[in-house]
């Protein structure tokens, strides 16, 4: 395997066939995983799905019998964040679907996390609650007031243990501040502040205030037929809180700096890749959007997706990435059927591991692709459920283009489009990663240890 990247195990399967109604896969639409995170310090891993829930996992602790076996992730807590709506001054249906999650850092017991659907964000605190309070004056055991009268004496009330209780509860809603669809929100450094962005604004947010948000970003010209672009995504600097980026659909990236100017219509850095005439062709725009933008943990780099590619960029340097890897350039033969299917429009997400060194994305047919920066090798794996049986290693896989087909390849031709890894997230200090397959959550871990 590769080093860095190390041989990956199935750890746990969860399945989120709950609900009856199926579609030719099997399940429902609102079963479907839109978003994947893990919290600072990977103990909790929540998921977000189109049914606008959202569920945490939680890493059970090791155990003194088994201390070579780290800890697996459990159900930890699930509820509704968001419910469907409709804009009546609009007549618009607003999707309950969780487009993205972002976790706070923990300050104290309780936990918290943003998640947002396409115009609402919400601040959600889950806690535990172990103790329950008995011995009221004014009430009896089964919480019915009592008659004055009938106290003569005065009890001091104790707390007394009950079973774990693991509650979810909103802190803050944020909403009415977007006109188009939000496609990121971002926390900042200073941990006051955090950002959403839609197709062509982000709002810049104060955690303590709802009712207003300060606008940072927009591109809406004028006249709407003079729009050439739209935001996919965007992204605060890990360490500094007035910088940020966001990235286009013509696969450009702007780096913004809030002390510049309180409008950021104008760009500290432009980050541009100029396209070989060459190479041109119908799809060469579609292609080039960029779906996804992160920045590393040391903040010294950015990575970007767009359909084909992850590119990897050094702040210092905008004119070329410094970096490029082919996710599955064997489709380049198959974007008139992708563009037919809808398929070239999908919006692939890209992580880092926690030391930077390794990058992960998906692809099509259920795989997912690792690319390790130092050694220039890469992997391609596979989640599904036929060839994960517990603590399995898991076998590269490889897609044959044209010619002979070997035993262990899987021709071009016969890739299951349906099946896509669109959102995962790895460990923010260990080797473990979860993949979100359509709607089953796959948690491999690196095997050594």
């Amino acid at each position: 395997m590769i080093p860095g990247i190390g041989a990956f195990t199935r750890d746990i399967l969860w399945c989120f066939s709950q609900v009856k109604g199926t579609m030719e896969t099997g399940t429902t639409e609102a079963d479907i995983i839109s978003t994947v995170e893990f919290n600072h310090t990977g103990e909790l891993l929540a998921t977000g799905d189109k049914g606008g829930r959202v569920v945490i996992f939680q890493r059970e602790q090791e155990s003194k019998n088994q201390v070579h076996r780290r800890g697996e992730y459990n159900v930890y807590s699930t509820f509704q964040s968001h419910e469907p709506e409709f804009d009546y001054l609009k007549s618009l249906e607003i999707e309950e679907k969780i487009n993205k999650i972002r976790w706070l850092p923990q300050q104290n017991a309780a936990y918290f996390l943003l998640s947002t659907n396409d115009k609402t964000v919400k601040l959600w605190k889950v806690s535990e609650r172990d103790k329950r309070p008995e011995g009221y004056n004014l009430k009896d055991e089964e919480g019915r007031l009592r008659d004055p009268a009938t106290i003569t004496t005065l009890r001091v009330p104790v707390l007394r243990p009950m079973d774990l209780m693991v509650e979810a509860t909103p802190r803050r809603v944020f909403a009415n501040a977007h006109t188009y669809h939000i496609n990121s929100i971002s926390v900042n450094s200073d941990y006051e502040t955090y950002m959403s962005a839609d197709d062509l604004r982000i709002n810049l947010w104060n955690f303590e205030i709802t009712n207003q948000s300060f606008n940072i970003v927009d591109i809406k010209p004028a006249n709407m037929e003079e729009l050439t672009e739209v935001i996919t995504a965007a992204e605060f600097h890990p360490h500094h809180c007035n910088t940020f980026v966001y990235s286009s659909s013509k696969g450009t990236i702007r780096l913004c700096d809030m002390r510049a100017s309180a409008l950021c219509d104008r760009h500290t850095k432009f980050f541009e890749e100029p396209e070989d005439p060459s190479n041109r062709s119908f799809f060469s725009e579609i292609i080039s959007s960029i779906s996804d933008v992160k920045f590393s943990h040391s903040g010294r780099y950015i990575m970007t997706r767009d359909y084909l590619t992850v590119k990897v960029w050094d702040l210092n340097m905008e004119n070329r990435p410094i970096e490029t890897y082919q996710v599955h350039d064997y489709l380049r033969s198959k974007l008139c059927s992708l563009y037919e299917n809808d398929c070239i429009f999908d919006k692939f997400e890209c992580v880092w591991n926690g030391s930077d060194s390794v990058i992960m994305t998906g692809s099509y047919n259920n795989f997912f692709r690792m690319f390790d920066r130092n050694t220039k090798r890469d992997v391609t794996l596979e989640a599904s459920r036929e060839n994960s049986k517990p603590r399995a290693i898991l076998k590269p896989r490889k897609v044959c283009v044209g010619g002979k087909r070997r035993k262990d390849e899987i021709s071009v031709d016969s890739l299951d489009f349906s099946k896509k890894i669109l959102h995962t997230a790895w460990h923010p200090s260990e080797n473990i990663i979860a993949v979100a397959a359509t709607n089953n959550l796959y948690i491999f871990q690196d095997k050594v240890n």
